[in-house]
């Protein structure tokens, strides 16, 4: 209480009772009540570190504890690299998260910061900004929070790009409950949303919900986009529906859309490994016409299909296309074919196609050799094969090669 008031309680007592001097009591009274909440806000504006404060009457119960001192070498040396122009409220907001233990509550934290700290959008976007350059572990938790406080003024967009967020880490719980209250505030989804939430759904193996939100895309109005459509085409193939996934792609096709490399390879794969070689060659052909180059992994794929489907002659052409191609097989790919003439029984083409190796100076690598000796072993010609392969070795002035040992 300073001078003044004290003047005027010494003069209140010369005087009789009289209402007045309830009037001019009543302010007194009042006052200290408000001072200790006008005392920690500027506190904490300052420069000065703050010791502690305990948030008052009515609000959770956050002690603000300095953490300078207590802080560690690492978590020291992320204080003093926080940039020199950020403002003192986001510095103090991010020292305490930088030392935030795991028994702490984020919440909590986070509301004081609000109380204290009167933060703005711009605030909150810078602090946001920094724990996503560092890579915090809390970033999409304060996220999360930073959505629920009015200082925030949170739009469409920073519930879409939580959602995406989420799904980068296949977090599907989290993205449909970010959702779900994106709706509840009364935003409607865009389709970068929606997407995120397809993309989601098709890695989970939720068809019917990928589907729903495929439709819930197209009545948008606007087309679906690259990464909608590849993501259904990935939810047909996890779902085995190979042709409708394949009739999506050619609509994309119409449309002057090319879907990624990644999403050809998966549908060709889909095929290959169902032995189906007539599905295998139309996503082989569209794969070219979308002018992805083929590589010894997609050569080998239609080789597989054909193998798989017992068509031995094809899977043969189909490798001599990609050496023609100047593709370099792989050891995988000459045990395909292989594999395939061992399902038809053809021995002798076998042998003819292991001579045309040689002859070209091609060794048989682990994979190879190893299903050859298996194959022969089961029919129990392994010695009378070694002979004939040795005679051709000799005749042909070649020196014996260890990986075409078949005992």
């Amino acid at each position: 209480m300073d001078n003044s008031a004290c003047t005027l309680l010494s003069f209140s007592c010369t005087l009789p009772t009289t209402p007045k001097l309830s009037f001019f009591l009543r302010p007194i009274a009042r006052f200290p009540s408000k001072v200790p909440t006008y005392r920690a806000s500027s506190a904490l504006s300052s420069e000065k570190d703050v010791e502690s404060l305990q948030i008052g009457e009515g609000s959770p119960k956050f002690k603000w504890v300095e953490v300078g001192r207590a802080a560690t070498d690492a978590q020291k040396e992320a204080i003093s690299k926080l940039p020199f122009k950020m403002t003192k409220r986001c510095k103090a907001l991010m020292r305490q998260i930088i030392c935030f233990s795991e028994e702490g509550n984020l919440a909590d934290l986070l509301g004081a910061w609000v109380r204290i700290m009167k933060p703005k959008r711009a605030d909150w976007l810078v602090v946001l900004k920094e724990l996503k350059m560092l890579n915090h572990p809390r970033y999409l938790e304060v996220v999360e929070l930073a959505l629920l406080h009015v200082s925030f003024e949170a739009n469409v967009r920073d519930y879409t790009k939580l959602i995406h967020s989420y799904g980068k880490q296949n977090r599907l719980r989290d993205a449909e409950s970010t959702l779900l209250s994106l709706k509840q505030h009364g935003f409607t989804c865009d389709q970068v949303a929606l997407t995120s939430m397809l993309d989601l759904y098709s890695k989970a193996g939720y068809f019917n919900k990928a589907r729903g939100t495929f439709e819930e895309i197209k009545s948008l109005g606007a087309p679906p986009d690259k990464r909608s459509y590849g993501s259904m085409v990935m939810a047909y193939i996890r779902a085995g529906k190979l042709e409708e996934g394949e009739a999506l792609l050619q609509e994309m096709w119409d449309q002057e859309m090319v879907a990624g490399s990644e999403v050809y390879k998966a549908l060709l794969r889909a095929y290959s490994l169902q032995g189906d070689d007539e599905g295998a060659q139309r996503i082989f052909d569209a794969i070219q016409l979308a002018g992805i180059i083929p590589d010894t992994r997609i050569c080998g794929l239609l080789i597989n299909a054909y193998s798989v489907a017992g068509s031995s002659e094809m899977a043969r052409t189909a490798f001599e296309n990609m050496r023609k191609a100047g593709i370099e097989p792989s050891d995988k790919c000459v045990a395909l074919v292989l594999s395939a003439y061992e399902k038809e029984g053809k021995l002798i083409s076998a042998l003819d196609f292991l001579m045309c190796l040689e002859s070209e100076g091609t060794v048989l690598g682990k994979e190879a050799s190893q299903g050859l000796a298996g194959w022969f072993r089961r029919i129990g010609v392994v010695e009378e094969v070694e002979h004939v392969l040795r005679e051709y070795i000799s005749s042909s002035g070649r020196e014996a090669n260890s990986e075409i040992c078949l005992s």
